[in-house]
């Protein structure tokens, strides 16, 4: 009987993984689909043979500018992005254990744009410097809630309440300037609010690049330790996991690569909150969904962005379209989560 036990145990494992390895393909064979309708698809559609011979480095007229300078930076900030927001928005979900804990939610987004804004209508800052400030912005803003919701002890509710409230602040002073900011420089500033991926350009991509290179093996690494702690505190730590140091490196690590990313296409919205559930939907559970949850947060962002140029009269960025996904599942999840009294 017991051996019989075993066997299914071991079955069940098997299916869990042969699911798990079935669905992370089709997630990465769609994103790569889309990383292709992205190149290929514009006011002109090119045949595919010359969009290769334009990014093998081939001068093409008219195929060149647009494939090389206009569609590959968008693809490619799309890409990384989306990965970035994937991955990082599981994390903190998994490891907060609550699915409104992601950094849209707890204010990691608001710190950033905050800065963005300040620099954008304040300072009259460069590209750069509203990058590198916004970064800055993120860890500071990680910091304060981190620090506010430990206590005598480290509390999940008190972070995201503590999180919610600070949003709350960063977007009224967000609010502030652009009441008071010049009217030049309010459209710059919306545009980076939204969320999007036009005018995405090949020489402001190598930090986020970087980061999704440095710091996504680290959380994929860590995936059996984010799964324990979902556990809960004194669980993880009777299996051994070492919880603050691990929940301090998770945290940095996710909050250096959704500061790069906003600083990169904006705070695009509800990706972070989204990429999470829907690849722990697909993929089911027994295996780390770090990886399925970036390659959602791929798909979600290529998609929105494809949609939102295509499907309607106007083109609309990438982050109202996310948005437009991402508010009614938000109402749902609050509605389920006052029925089981988790609110």
């Amino acid at each position: 009987m017991r051996d019989q036990a075993l066997e299914w145990i071991m079955a069940g494992r098997r299916q869990r993984r042969r699911r798990w390895i079935v669905v992370t393909s089709l997630l990465a064979a769609l994103a790569i689909a889309l990383c292709c309708a992205m190149l290929l698809l514009g006011n002109t559609i090119y045949p595919v043979k010359e969009v290769i011979r334009a990014l093998l480095g081939e001068q093409l007229k008219g195929v060149s500018f647009a494939v090389n300078t206009i569609r590959l930076p968008r693809m490619l900030a799309g890409l990384f992005a989306g990965f970035a927001f994937g991955i990082a928005g599981y994390t903190f979900q998994t490891m907060l254990r609550n699915p409104l804990a992601n950094p849209n939610v707890i204010g990691i987004t608001s710190g950033s744009s905050a800065a963005a804004v300040f620099c954008i209508v304040v300072l009259h800052a460069s590209e750069t410097l509203v990058s590198i400030a916004s970064v800055i912005a993120g860890l500071v803003t990680v910091t304060i809630i981190y620090l506010l919701s430990r206590g005598k002890a480290f509390s999940i509710g008190r972070l995201i309440l503590i999180g919610i409230g600070l949003q709350a602040m960063l977007d009224a002073v967000i609010s502030y300037l652009l009441l008071v900011g010049a009217q030049q420089d309010i459209p710059a500033a919306l545009r980076w609010l939204t969320g999007s991926l036009n005018g995405s350009q090949l020489r402001e991509l190598p930090p986020l690049v970087a980061a999704v290179f440095v710091f996504a093996p680290v959380i994929i690494m860590l995936g059996k330790h984010l799964d324990l702690l979902e556990l809960g505190e004194q669980s993880a730590s009777s299996l051994g996991v070492a919880t603050d140091k691990t929940r301090i490196i998770l945290i940095l690590s996710s909050v250096f690569m959704i500061a790069i990313a906003t600083a990169t296409t904006g705070p695009i919205a509800f990706v972070s909150f989204l990429a999470g559930p829907i690849a722990r939907r697909l993929t089911g559970v027994g295996f780390s969904n770090v990886i399925p949850a970036g390659l959602v947060g791929v798909n979600l962002v290529l998609a929105a962005d494809l949609i939102g140029q295509f499907a309607f009269e106007y083109r609309f960025p990438v982050g109202i379209i996310t948005g437009l996904i991402g508010a009614p599942y938000l109402i749902f999840l609050l509605i389920q989560m006052n029925r089981k009294g988790e609110l």
